[in-house]
């Protein structure tokens, strides 16, 4: 197991640096999702195919996650951040290199490898330092510094444009900014211990629900972050609005993570879990039946946004109740792979069903998974009961 040493920890306004890497984070991630779908969307790929693609990240990210704890450990929190984001900036740059669904399929998996580790690291670095009594709220800042770079992303777009060599150069520069807030503190970030024994399918067990909230939330995030360009394209609207369909995505988390975050801190978190996910089904359904044309469509985007977003810190708070000490970097760790896991099967499932159904496959995908963490959340509730 992993463990922290009692010096390291500390007020959780120490988390500064950390959230202002995640909105670096963010802002690079915003601008860079679009861009391989949209890419082979003009080759002429189908949408399977651009559903798979897009999955290699989550493969990459499996493949290297079980071990993130151990680096952590043996090299640093900081040092293994900054080492993975400049592997993940060359790989964006390799996108201008290469051509064609074989090669961009290898570059995506290579970078999921090494992406997932600034996100895991930050996540450890907070739970091991915030206090119970804050958790939901502090994951709700983490969200929003995240949502709220990711929502500046695609305004890039609209300056170096969705084709072409310019905007992955961009994005790969952008991708060197989450190391500046860090840099002072590669000798004061929170020292991560591992230790061989203990595996993760305790850590499933354990945490069922908060599991369920990573897979239903990490599907409808990549999801959207995929294909709702896409969509958008498909009902005859501009590439660049598009894009900004995931302005007005994360906008939405911006604006509602806080309260709900609030509410996890105050009620049953459980049942915070639920009526997130129960909304968010209903909204992505419905966005089915508003015209993509219309000024209507923004408005439900930035509910679900903010609502589906929700579900993945209040997994985490969640999962940090249920978890500490030396279980979190473990337990952190097997969060973000069950997340990756979720896009991982969204991906390809969304791909094929507006494949076969249309633009409509997206909500109805969604939508189902959705009301399975609904079920699951109120079968915790009640068992717990």
């Amino acid at each position: 197991m992993s463990a922290i040493r009692p010096a390291a920890t500390g007020h959780w306004r120490s988390l500064v640096p950390v959230f202002i890497a995640c909105a670096a984070i963010g802002l690079q991630s915003g601008a860079a999702m679009p861009l391989v779908p949209l890419a082979l969307e003009r080759q002429g790929e189908d949408k399977l195919t651009i559903g798979i693609i897009s999955a290699a990240w989550a493969m990459g990210m499996l493949s290297t996650g079980p071990y993130i704890p151990r680096l952590a450990a043996r090299f640093g929190a900081v040092p293994l951040i900054l080492a993975a984001v400049l592997a993940g900036s060359l790989c964006t740059v390799g996108y201008t290199l290469t051509k064609g669904p074989l090669a961009w399929f290898a570059l995506t998996f290579v970078h999921g490898a090494v992406g997932g580790v600034p996100w895991v690291v930050s996540e450890i670095w907070m739970n091991l330092v915030v206090e119970e009594k804050r958790r939901g709220r502090v994951m709700a800042i983490y969200a929003a510094m995240f949502a709220g770079g990711m929502a500046l992303g695609p305004f890039v777009l609209q300056v170096v444009g969705v084709y072409g060599p310019a905007p992955f150069l961009t994005c790969a520069g952008l991708a060197l900014l989450v190391a500046l807030p860090l840099l002072p503190y590669r000798y004061r970030a929170p020292a991560i211990r591992h230790h061989a024994d203990g595996g993760y399918g305790t850590i499933f067990l354990g945490a069922p629900l908060a599991m369920l909230a990573a897979f239903a939330g990490g599907l409808g995030e990549q999801v959207a972050f995929s294909f709702l360009p896409v969509y958008a394209v498909s009902s005859g609207v501009a590439p660049e609005t598009g894009a900004l369909w995931l302005s007005a995505f994360v906008v939405g988390n911006v604006a509602l993570q806080w309260p709900i975050g609030w509410l996890a801190d105050h009620w049953d978190r459980r049942a915070v879990l639920a009526s997130c996910a129960l909304v968010s089904a209903a909204l992505v359904i419905g966005l089915t039946f508003v015209p993509a044309q219309s000024f209507a469509i923004v408005g439900v985007i930035m509910l679900w946004g903010g609502i589906s977003f929700a579900i993945y810190p209040v997994g985490l708070a969640l999962l940090g109740q249920r978890f500490n000490g030396g279980d979190i970097a473990r337990a952190n760790t097997a969060f973000s792979l069950i997340y990756v896991v979720g896009g991982l099967v969204g991906r390809p499932l969304t791909g094929a069903a507006m494949d076969a159904f249309g633009e409509p496959g997206l909500g109805w995908t969604l939508g189902s998974f959705y009301a399975i963490a609904v079920a699951g959340a109120l079968l915790a509730m009640r068992r717990r009961a």
